[in-house]
């Protein structure tokens, strides 16, 4: 199967890039690549030096001492197809500035040639003037000759600031933000109609890994049935692998990011999930998780400022995965993935109609037919939850001038939109700061709308959105 559906943009990027190395003054040319762990960063980097054909070199760091890294990356460079590969047979570098000179001059001087740093974020813990020795070498060497250099990272916050005006790498290198699969994707990948293709993103997140080893035109149910009762299967082991590149087994971030999972979304509720970790050690841990761009926090929509902060995870599969893998790994594990599935059938429709609203939030940013004017959406709540509206549009967030709609989704097989609904959606307008009468209504319905009033946008209209 394709997995690299949907990376005709990113191809073309870096296509768009080799093609400046062979034709400018200054040729050598610096990408930094991130996005979440498991979305295809790398896979995407291979595909793409596939395609050149050109000279290349890809080391992958892991989590190593310096020389242990030093040692891979001259075995890796003696076994690439560079030109001057054989230089690293006669010389160990015994550090950075010894292994980039060395790289410089294994590396073609008239014609292009690729080089993938990837895991940057582990080199740069090994060494803390990492940085400083790449952006010397970059500037020497590397970008006079016709080298596009890669560098990819999973930290995403790490990565942006590598390009930050007061790191010594500034203004050296373009970026690129590598996102998972997109519910359009998903649903060509694996031949599926709007709503499955939904619930299925919803559960593998858009993953490649995961939708590679989805059957084409194959329900959730009969997938699941089979991934639950293999503890190898992507859907089990990809949630474990993302936090244990993340943190220690005893980090209080990860009991903090379990009860965000479990569904606890205030800070209150999540100081009552985990009441043995202090209060600045809880504070201290959604900072990290906020600062890994694991969760999000949102605020209510509205021309009123509120303090009401609320979190979620910010990954789609491991919002699933935490809610119904983590919690029944065990029995996974001892062959009872029957236990875990018959918890999944048992929640699953509560769960999803939480779970979908960001990625619904997400494909209406996307949209060109909602209101003009209409520059964020989000969702309104109060303390007490009266009300509480799923879908807010406005001009600006999380302060807005102006409500430009006010929406409810209703996401079920087999029940629609319908008068009642309309009934209490009405109600929640007149309840949000900011909203009057004359603001249009949506309803966000997977089996459509029974109702007159109201604008209705179904699952094709999100997939076309993301198209």
């Amino acid at each position: 199967m394709d997995g690299f559906v949907g990376r005709d943009r990113e191809l073309t990027k870096l296509k768009r890039l080799l093609d400046r190395v062979q034709s400018s003054d200054r040729p050598g040319r610096a990408l930094l690549m991130r996005g979440r762990r498991r979305v295809g960063k790398s896979r995407l980097a291979e595909e793409f030096i596939r395609r050149a054909n050109v000279p290349h070199l890809y080391f992958s760091a892991v989590r190593e001492s310096l020389g242990e890294q030093l040692q891979r990356f001259r075995l890796d460079a003696l076994e690439s197809d560079l030109p001057g590969a054989p230089l690293f047979a006669e010389v160990t570098p015994e550090s950075w500035d010894s292994a980039f000179l060395l790289l410089a001059n294994a590396i073609p001087q008239d014609s292009p040639s690729i080089v993938v740093l990837d895991e940057l974020p582990y080199m740069i813990s090994s060494d803390a003037s990492l940085e400083s020795r790449l952006q010397r070498m970059f500037d020497r060497e590397f970008s006079r000759r016709p080298m596009l250099l890669i560098l990819i990272g999973s930290d995403l916050s790490m990565m942006e600031a590598i390009n930050q005006y007061d790191r010594p790498f500034y203004m050296r290198a373009t970026e690129m933000a590598i996102s998972p699969l997109t519910p359009a994707d998903v649903a060509k990948m694996l031949d599926l109609d709007p709503a499955e293709a939904i619930d299925t993103h919803l559960i593998s997140g858009g993953l490649p890994m995961i939708c590679e080893e989805w059957p084409a035109d194959t329900s959730k149910w009969d997938y699941l049935a089979e991934a639950v009762c293999d503890s190898t299967s992507a859907l089990i082991v990809s949630g474990e692998r993302a936090l244990a590149a993340e943190f220690p087994p005893e980090a209080q971030a990860r009991r903090v990011l379990m009860a965000i999972g479990s569904g606890q979304r205030t800070y209150s509720s999540i100081s009552r999930a985990t009441n043995d970790i202090p209060g600045t050690s809880l504070k201290r841990g959604i900072q990290l998780l906020l600062e890994k761009r694991l969760i999000i926090s949102e605020l209510p929509l509205s021309t009123r400022p509120s303090r009401e902060a609320r979190y979620h995870i910010a990954d789609t599969h491991l919002r699933f995965w935490l809610s119904f893998i983590a919690p029944n790994l065990a029995e996974i594990e001892r062959g009872r993935g029957d236990l875990a599935l018959n918890r999944i059938r048992r929640s699953w429709t509560a769960w999803r109609g939480m779970a979908v609203e960001p990625l619904i939030r997400e494909a209406l940013r996307r949209m060109d037919l909602l209101p003009e004017g209409t520059g964020a959406i989000g969702g309104y709540w109060t303390r007490t939850n009266d009300p509480e509206i799923d879908v807010v549009g406005a001009d600006r967030e999380p302060i807005a001038k102006q409500i430009t709609m006010v929406g409810s989704i209703k996401w079920l097989e087999n029940r629609p939109f319908d008068a009642h609904d309309l009934t209490e959606l009405i109600v929640h307008r007149s309840k949000l700061p900011g909203a009057n009468t004359s603001v249009p209504l949506y309803a966000i319905s997977r089996s459509g709308c029974t109702t007159a009033g109201v604008k209705q946008i179904g699952p094709q209209e999100l997939m076309d959105a993301w198209r």
